[in-house]
């Protein structure tokens, strides 16, 4: 990389915020007060994003009279599902390669399930008249290496094969570069129904409304410090006060969960983003981008990229970063080294978009398990459930993940509790300093296997075998 271009480059950050540009917004709620004395409900949940706040609004849904009361630490929407790149994906099991690989004889129940469950938060964001620039739009995952390309058909035919590619397309160098116009594509695969663009945090703020309007006990400012059997139910204990339930969903995701057990199941890897200032209609033009897509690339490090409502460009991915510890701590969500390789692989991307700046560059951590798709369970004789380990992809299997938890509080033998994804757990995390090396060695290997034609090493095919991986 020649210095005069890395100049150039991070010259376009110099006047970039270090705050995710979703939460930068002046309509941005003020927070519930915090909750002070001891309160009784039927159901708490625990955990002000998507995955809590899912949970609260489809429990008032089922029963109306169900006394729901949610608390959360800081407030709704400020940690992941405010920092996301804004991609409502149908997957429940972080994309079909996943999912086929680890559930074949359930893939197309989860596919079925996934496109239902996409369709309900369309349906959902209408019917709560939820502001949150819903567009269903699709996604292309795009090959920027001639193996990738070769890949992408590949695996293109093997899943219509299958009967799974309904909705999808392969195109060619030339029908891609038609899509969307960067001299580094070399071919797509184009989703046309399976994704959703959206702004993140507006859809948390909008949950949040619907939950309040339905009689939903929002209290924010309000972290759950000890979760106990208390009689026939559960006692959580708050800074100021108590909170006495019947049923406890947690919602906590990258966040020590009250259930310790649990806590081994998953590690926080950070991701970073940039977000441009809003496009020109020239520089648009220049780009292509009508139809408005998400886009991914091919690589074990990987980018993700969109336009906002506004028409700026959303860049981020390609570094996922864990902590030594796996610690979640505030001045990891910034991380400048960071937004400079990003900012050079957007102009090495897009050339025709030299001169644009970045407005927005910020971080935030991902809750990660080893199979990248979530897991589910119960404790304390069924009054607690938990759903984690989205890695990445929980703006919408967060809202099925809500399902399956009052699936499970209820008792109830569902469609959902059935799944094997939903019965098994992935591989917990090895200890210290065994889980810092592997993460460690892995990412060395993705890198260099994205360096060599996509060779994986030994190492890498014993991850494979043993169903274990690092992804963000």
């Amino acid at each position: 990389m020649a210095p005069g271009a890395m100049s150039r480059w991070t010259t376009s950050l110099s006047e970039a915020r270090p705050v995710s540009y979703w939460l930068d917004d002046p309509g941005r709620p003020a927070p519930e007060p915090a909750l002070t004395g001891p309160v009784t409900c039927d159901l708490l949940v625990v955990g002000g994003g998507y995955s809590g706040l899912w949970t609260a609004l489809i429990a008032k849904e089922r029963d109306p009279s169900r006394d729901v009361v949610l608390v959360e630490g800081r407030e709704v929407g400020w940690a992941a599902s405010g920092r996301n790149g804004g991609f409502c994906a149908a997957s429940l099991t972080h994309g079909l390669a996943n999912g086929l690989a680890r559930w074949p004889g359930e893939i197309h129940t989860l596919e079925r399930l996934g496109a239902r469950n996409l369709d309900a938060i369309e349906e959902t964001v209408a019917r709560h008249a939820i502001d949150c620039d819903f567009e269903r739009t699709g996604e292309i995952d795009v090959a920027t290496e001639p193996y990738q390309a070769q890949e992408l058909r590949s695996w293109y035919e093997e899943i219509a094969a299958r009967g799974l590619a309904d909705g999808i397309e392969f195109l060619d160098a030339h029908a891609v570069r038609e899509q969307v116009d960067s001299p580094t594509f070399l071919a797509g695969l184009h989703d046309r129904r399976g994704v959703a663009m959206l702004n993140p945090a507006r859809l948390a703020w909008g949950l949040k409304r619907a939950c309040l309007a339905l009689g939903v006990r929002v209290y924010e400012h309000t972290p759950a410090l000890t979760l106990k059997r208390y009689g026939a139910g559960m006692a959580v204990r708050t800074p100021y006060g108590a909170v006495r339930a019947r049923r406890v969903a947690l919602g906590t995701n990258v966040f020590p969960s009250l259930v310790r057990r649990v806590r081994p199941y998953t590690v926080p890897v950070y991701d970073y983003a940039l977000m441009t200032e809003p496009l020109t209609d020239a520089q648009l033009a220049s780009v292509g981008w009508r139809n408005r897509q998400g886009l991914g690339d091919s690589a074990n490090q990987f980018h993700y990229f969109r336009l906002s409502a506004d028409n700026r460009i959303l860049w981020g991915g390609y570094d996922a970063v864990y902590p030594y510890g796996g610690r979640v701590r505030a001045e990891y969500d910034d991380r400048p080294e960071t937004y400079a390789r990003l900012a050079g692989h957007f102009f090495t991307c897009f050339p025709q978009l030299e001169g644009v700046r970045f407005s927005h560059a910020w971080g935030g951590a991902i809750d990660t398990c080893s199979r990248f798709s979530a897991f589910f369970g119960t404790a304390h004789a069924g009054r607690v459930a938990y759903a984690a380990g989205y890695t990445g992809l929980g703006v919408g299997a967060t809202r099925f993940g809500a399902e399956v938890m009052l699936d499970l509080l209820a008792g109830e033998r569902t469609e959902r509790t059935e799944l094997e994804m939903v019965r098994s757990k992935p591989l917990p995390f090895p200890p210290e300093p065994f889980a810092w090396t592997g993460i460690a060695l892995t990412k060395w290997a993705l890198a260099r296997a994205d360096a060599h034609q996509g060779r994986r090493n030994l190492w890498l095919r014993t991850m494979d075998r043993l169903g274990l991986g690092f992804d963000s």
